[in-house]
């Protein structure tokens, strides 16, 4: 047996409403799925509109995880790995997302592997839109 793709990103957040008012008002994702885990629990799965294969999981770090896991996702927050999303135009929509209030950390740059720029969500979670030429 082997690992046949990936799924499902987790991005640990302060709160869950904050996070989608990020994800879904700024950057036009679709909410896919509530996980009514439990009240004090939250988690939210979203994707960008017609995003079949990989999903993001916006979750918040709950007392329920053993205490050493929920102190590590504590720290974690604005701390994740650097994620990628495609664009056919760099440019539009790094003005359109832009115009809504995301924070870029650069303007697009042409790299070796195409056109490239960087952004935070409103915990400091970095990610790059790609157009790749």
């Amino acid at each position: 047996m082997t690992i046949s793709k990936l799924i499902l990103v987790t991005i640990v957040v302060r709160d869950i409403e904050e996070a989608l008012s990020f994800y879904v008002g700024k950057l036009g994702f679709e909410k896919k799925h509530d996980f009514p885990i439990s009240k004090d629990r939250p988690m939210v799965m979203v994707a960008p509109k017609n995003q079949k294969e990989v999903a993001i999981v916006l979750r918040k770090p709950f007392a329920g995880d053993n205490e050493l896991l929920t102190s590590e996702l504590d720290r974690e927050i604005g701390r994740g790995s650097l994620l990628t999303f495609s664009t056919s135009n760099c440019n539009e929509t790094y003005e359109k997302l832009k115009s809504q209030g995301v924070k870029f950390i650069n303007q697009p740059i042409m790299k070796e592997y195409g056109l490239e720029a960087i952004f935070e969500d409103n915990y400091g979670n970095r990610f790059s839109i790609l157009e790749i030429k």
